[in-house]
């Protein structure tokens, strides 16, 4: 299957695309959102881009729908790439019965347990592949690109980021499972995709890999949003985890938290022009 566009909707003078394609490291067909700013559409430049990576049981669709970014994007000239959470249509036992494994739940890592290890590589699938696709096939600078996500995604957003240095610019999160070796939705995923030896599971934990750090990585600071009626704060997200690793190294960590805000798509619609701020402020300029 080539590149195919399944669908495009003019959204403030630039274009909300949809496509399919052949994930060669996913070893299934795949799709992505792209939202093109108006500056983008001529050709005549390419335009920075932010990866957003959404958090469990949602779509390549839900960010696009849900958040409202595309206002702010076509001010900013960003374009904004969706990937969808994990591979479908795979034919696992059980794979679309619960979101520990499976349909929605990829947890942006590689699995090394059968029988999720053939097509859950989400990791390879974005840094290795999406990230050049779409530097190749439209008028975006992958060279000055940045990351985000939620929950799941939040978590997937900071471990990537982390763990591919040089590859991100700027990296932020709505409501990351920011430690997710430490809650129930981390641990279950990890031992599922991975196996029970917890030092895999560190590998892909964001308070433990920012520990790691001889020196700040994002020298220019990370941008949390989290909401204090979340109801999954305290048992799965524990930002202050993410937070005290950053005190360490001396990572410059802007950790917000908001009364009146819980874990869905009401509280990113409230917050996403200051993450695509953020993001542009840090991504203008030659790489």
């Amino acid at each position: 299957m080539a590149l195919e566009l399944l669908s495009s909707h003019g959204c403030f003078g630039g274009q909300q695309r949809f496509y399919r394609h052949d994930a060669t490291r996913i070893g299934l067909p795949m799709r992505f959102g792209l939202y093109l700013p108006p500056q983008a559409l001529d050709g005549a430049r390419k335009v920075p881009v932010l990866f957003y990576l959404a958090g469990l049981t949602c779509t390549e669709e839900t960010f696009a729908i849900k958040a409202g970014a595309q206002r702010a994007a076509a001010e900013l000239g960003l374009a904004l790439v969706t990937p969808d959470t994990s591979p479908r249509g795979a034919g696992l036992p059980g794979e679309a019965e619960s979101w520990d494994f499976g349909v929605g739940a990829g947890f942006y890592l590689d699995a090394t347990r059968s029988p999720w290890r053939k097509h859950w590589r989400m990791e390879s699938y974005l840094v290795d592949e999406l990230v050049t696709l779409v530097g190749e096939h439209f008028p975006v600078d992958v060279h000055r690109a940045g990351l985000f996500g939620h929950s799941m995604g939040g978590h997937g957003a900071l471990a990537l980021a982390l763990r591919h240095p040089g590859c991100f610019r700027s990296v932020s999160a709505f409501a990351p499972i920011a430690a997710p070796t430490r809650c129930p939705w981390g641990r279950k995923a990890f031992a599922g995709y991975l196996g029970d030896d917890t030092r895999a599971w560190e590998a892909y934990d964001a308070s433990c890999l920012m520990a790691r750090q001889s020196e700040a990585p994002y020298p220019r600071g990370i941008l949390i949003d989290q909401g204090l009626d979340d109801p999954y704060l305290a048992e799965q997200l524990h930002p202050e985890a993410l937070e005290e690793a950053c005190r360490q190294v001396g990572q410059p960590l802007t950790l917000r938290r908001h009364a009146g805000f819980d874990h869905g798509y009401y509280f990113i619609a409230s917050f996403v022009e200051d993450h695509l701020r953020f993001h542009a402020e840090r991504l203008a300029g030659t790489a």
